[in-house]
């Protein structure tokens, strides 16, 4: 779309997200600040439902299941065959922000976190800029943020005093990945060809445009050890509460790293955008937080008949223990955090509550009403507390 049609429709960045999973699941891109939810996007979906009959849903035919579908969780309400959405006139520039910032001492990072949370909030919690910051041990700061609709000279600019500020103090900090501001022509960001970051499709017959993130092919298969994310509020931002989320972040990187996917929370996003957000099924908590703490860890793809080492379940246990304590640590600050449905731990006591908030009860009756037999049974999908664990055995009515 954006390189062939010079428009911009909201779409997932990760190697394993698929269309319709996105959309069920409320779906973030590198840009939601500026061009909402992918859920938001949605005008129409053509999808079979539980009696065997193809429904056409939009907003004014069938709307409880055209809503139950922007966010609701992927396969509990039937199944999607066909999606209608909208698209966005392209900025003329797309941009990013790298590096990476090693402190010497606990102290100098405390610092660090400090000072880049302050930057943050003054200058970078707005439409234009997405992705994300980690936070890791080893007292380590990474930047990969996106921007859009800034030139290269405006990121440059607006980068300069937070970079200019670390490189004046070389007894504190490292610069251990070069720190880089600017922006190019946005139609050519996803383009295949001639672009180090994409790795063209080598299936034979396949588009010359089909290509994925470099960056993202170790997700696809991966075994993954532990995860957990929490919504983080813009509250946290005001300056009596920044040390304490400062702290929060610093304690919980002493266990594991933490990353901060800016994108993923609406604060800072136009009234639009935060409105066409309200009117999904995605936990209402999204649009008061500033990002969304992703902890997380795991190996290389573990496939049946793969060559590969085994798989060392204590260190897998032991990295799971470290993700548990990190989240505890930001616990503490969010005690009743809301997680992103796609990308949260599979473990969740507390997962209608935590996926979708005050909007579960709406969405409970949406199921019975379109699948009154529970057919569509997913993991802590809307509906599956009626149900045993793999789904076969009815524990309710």
């Amino acid at each position: 779309m954006t390189t062939e049609a010079a428009r911009y429709v909201q779409g997932g960045g990760c190697a394993d997200v698929g269309v319709a999973g996105l959309i069920q699941s409320g779906g973030f891109g590198s840009f939601s600040k500026g061009f909402g939810l992918a859920a938001a996007g949605l005008l129409e979906a053509e999808i079979v439902t539980a009696d065997g009959v193809i429904r056409t849903v939009n907003a004014c035919t069938e709307p409880e299941l055209f809503w139950a579908l922007k966010g609701g969780g992927g396969g509990s309400f039937g199944v999607v065959t066909k999606l209608t959405l909208r698209t966005h006139a392209l900025p003329q520039f797309f941009g990013s922000a790298e590096g990476k910032i090693a402190a010497r001492t606990e102290g100098a990072f405390r610092t660090l976190i400090a000072r880049f949370v302050d930057f943050y909030a003054d200058r970078l919690l707005n439409p234009h800029w997405g992705e994300q910051v980690s936070i890791g041990t080893g007292n380590q700061l990474g930047i990969s943020m996106v921007c859009q609709g800034l030139d290269a000279d405006a990121t440059r600019k607006l980068w300069q005093p937070f970079f200019d500020w670390v490189k004046a103090a070389p007894g504190e900090f490292t610069i251990t990945e070069e720190l880089y501001a600017g922006a190019g022509a946005a139609q050519r960001w996803w383009r295949a060809a001639g672009n180090d970051s994409m790795v063209p499709d080598p299936r034979p017959g396949a588009p010359k445009f089909h290509a994925w993130w470099k960056g993202d092919q170790a997700q696809v298969g991966a075994f993954i050890h532990g995860f957990e994310s929490l919504w983080l509020p813009a509250r946290l931002l005001e300056a009596p509460e920044r040390p304490r989320l400062c702290e929060a972040l610093f304690a919980a990187s002493q266990h594991k790293k933490v990353e901060l996917h800016f994108n993923k929370g609406l604060a800072g996003a136009p009234a639009e955008v935060v409105g066409a957000a309200k009117d999904t099924a995605t936990n209402p908590v999204v649009c008061e937080a500033f990002a969304l703490a992703i902890i997380a860890g795991g190996e290389s793809p573990a496939y049946l008949g793969l060559k590969r080492p085994p798989i060392n379940l204590a260190a897998a246990r032991e990295e799971a223990r470290e993700i548990d304590l990190a989240a505890a640590e930001l616990g503490k600050l969010v005690p009743d955090a809301g997680s992103y449905v796609s990308e949260s731990n599979f473990f969740n006591r507390s997962w209608q509550r935590a996926f979708w908030g005050a909007n579960y009860p709406r969405l409970r009756a949406a199921k019975a009403k379109y699948d009154p037999d529970g057919l569509f049974f997913v993991h802590h999908g809307v509906g599956s507390e009626d149900w045993s664990a793999d789904g076969f055995t009815r524990l309710t009515g």
